[in-house]
């Protein structure tokens, strides 16, 4: 059977080659992109839906949407983007309010993506079919509520395969039948063969998935710990590395306005040997401060304390060392609360780290990730402390080394924060998309997907990066964020950028992001993210077609 995606893509292969004169200059380093950007965000409004708006040498294309049919679906959810918690008369769920039923169905909300390649394929539900060899997997963070947490699931999108077999669901419980909780990130780890999916969850696993069909899920926390964890990548040592997002439950105390405390960790698993995701230490970062003392959770409690301000200054440079939280040859396999473990062992909290990755090429010794911040415009931190967010840079002489140095990169600002995912596009080149929130959507506008140059000084207030995406709001998120959040099933949110991805789709160790320059549009680098919340559209970004 010659499945249409397979000559979808090949469609694409040969546009990308095509365009290439157009997405990449002589000026520029090799597989570095050329884009000349869009000038400025979508504006909120009510009841208005504007489009997204891409850079001129970019286009996408859907591969899925919420309303997309799975191919295998079950009691709780059979479409890509809905739970089945509210079906019409026939049995479908309700994407629309309408009179007849006025409450629509719970949206699933797909995150983080993950793409790969595997020549002999994966199987399916339908064993007379051929599924291809492209995939692109995600957890859905959204459900209903379950006896131990909202309810979640993982899919995978066969991009080979004919609408029929376009999504499978993979299965809703862990090996030991447990229900699968709203999943955040994931990543492939080649060494242990497995699929990890992160909960950002302080009470929930993190999940071990073979790719295959049928599949395997084991809750790893036990060695790896439950935290509010989201982007979680390996090194070339076997490593990982994953950054908590929790935020604040409460604010600081007066004088502060909407600031909220460093809360969150960045951690580094670090197995005893590669691939055994059983055995072996959990640690987080801790920063020194300039006096040679640890900045932790008490030492960034008071408003504007001086650890948080100088962590946030640009030029100046930290000594880190990484400090064991739990030891599995001593402190067992029970499932533990990695934040609160590390709050007890001095390392330095921030405000929700979401997302990180290695520059590629840095030989897994330069890692970039951001934090989202306060998320709201009336924060008394915004200028000073991270309350907009930041990107930090941390170096080491190895994967594994002990110690290493944190800078600050970028500082964010109104117009450039609340970063969430990120995906490096070649060498030099990374992109980090924002997850604001309604309150900065309503004065910096909807969020928007730029592009860095990690040789760049943005110290210097000229210096910004390019904006590839304007994302817009689609009809479903107009109509929920203009509504109170249980008047049509809590689903009240703008759309989000996140799952933005670039991968040559390499599940060998050769294949983990930051071992390899992409090459964008060229040699199977493909670059993917989905629109979460109102519609849940996940695209790929593919090169536009020249003019001539």
């Amino acid at each position: 059977m010659k499945n249409i995606g397979r000559r979808l893509a090949l469609g694409f292969a040969f546009a990308a080659v095509a365009v290439g004169a157009i997405v990449t200059g002589g000026a520029a380093a090799p597989h570095d992109l050329e884009l000349a950007g869009v000038a400025t965000p979508n504006t909120r409004s009510d009841g208005f839906a504007p489009a997204s708006k891409l850079s001129p040498e970019l286009q996408e294309v859907v591969w899925a949407q919420g309303s997309t049919s799975l191919e295998n679906p079950e009691a709780l959810t059979s479409y890509y983007g809905y739970d089945n918690n509210v079906v019409n008369a026939a049995g479908a769920p309700v994407m629309v309010p309408t009179t007849a039923n006025p409450i629509e169905a719970h949206k699933t909300e797909p995150d983080k993506n993950t793409y790969l390649v595997f020549k002999n394929g994966l199987g399916g539900p339908d064993p007379t079919y051929d599924y291809g060899n492209a995939f692109l997997f995600q957890g859905h963070e959204g459900g209903p509520a379950g006896p131990s947490g909202n309810l979640g699931y993982i899919t995978r999108i066969n991009l080979d395969a004919d609408a029929a077999h376009r999504v499978t669901l993979y299965p809703l419980t862990d090996n030991n039948g447990q229900p699968i909780i709203t999943i955040d990130g994931s990543t492939w780890d080649p060494f242990a063969e497995r699929l990890l999916f992160t909960t950002e969850n302080q009470n929930a696993p993190t999940y071990a998935v073979t790719a295959t069909w049928p599949s395997s899920v084991e809750d790893i926390s036990g060695s790896i710990g439950r935290g509010g964890y989201e982007g979680i990548q390996n090194d070339s040592d076997g490593n990982l590395w994953i950054d908590e997002d929790i935020g604040s439950p409460t604010n600081k105390p007066a004088p502060a306005v909407s600031a909220r405390f460093p809360n969150s960790f960045l951690f580094r698993f670090v197995p005893d040997s590669p691939g055994d995701l059983h055995n072996g230490k959990l640690q987080a970062l801790q920063v020194l401060n300039e006096a040679n003392q640890p900045i932790t959770f008490e030492s960034q409690s008071p408003h504007q304390s001086p650890d948080q301000v100088a962590l946030h200054t640009y030029g100046k440079i930290f000594s880190t060392n990484w400090v064991t939280v739990h030891d599995t040859a001593v402190d067992g396999n029970d499932p533990f609360n990695a934040n609160l473990a590390a709050k007890a062992a001095h390392a330095t909290p921030f405000k929700r780290p979401e997302n990180g990755l290695f520059q590629p090429s840095s030989h897994f010794r330069t890692y970039f990730f951001d934090e989202t911040g306060d998320t709201n415009t009336a924060s008394t931190e915004n200028s000073c402390c991270g309350g907009f967010g930041s990107v930090f840079k941390l170096t080491q002489s190895d994967p594994s080394a002990d110690h290493g140095n944190l800078t600050i990169f970028y500082k964010a600002d109104q117009a450039h924060s609340s970063f969430d995912n990120v995906a490096f596009l070649s060498k030099n080149q990374v992109t980090f998309v924002q997850d604001a929130g309604e309150g900065v959507h309503g004065v910096a506008g909807f969020d928007s997907g730029f592009v860095f140059d990690v040789n760049t000084d943005y110290s210097n207030a000229a210096n910004q990066p390019i904006r590839w995406l304007a994302q817009g709001r689609d009809a479903s998120a107009t109509l929920d964020a203009g509504i109170t959040a249980t008047a049509r099933g809590g689903n009240d949110q703008d759309n989000e950028i996140t799952g933005t991805t670039v991968s040559n789709g390499d599940p060998g160790i050769g294949g983990i992001l930051g071992q390899k320059n992409p090459n964008l549009f060229h040699a199977g680098w493909r670059w993917f993210y989905t629109q979460q919340h109102g519609d849940n559209v996940t695209y790929e970004v593919i090169p536009a077609p020249r003019g001539d």
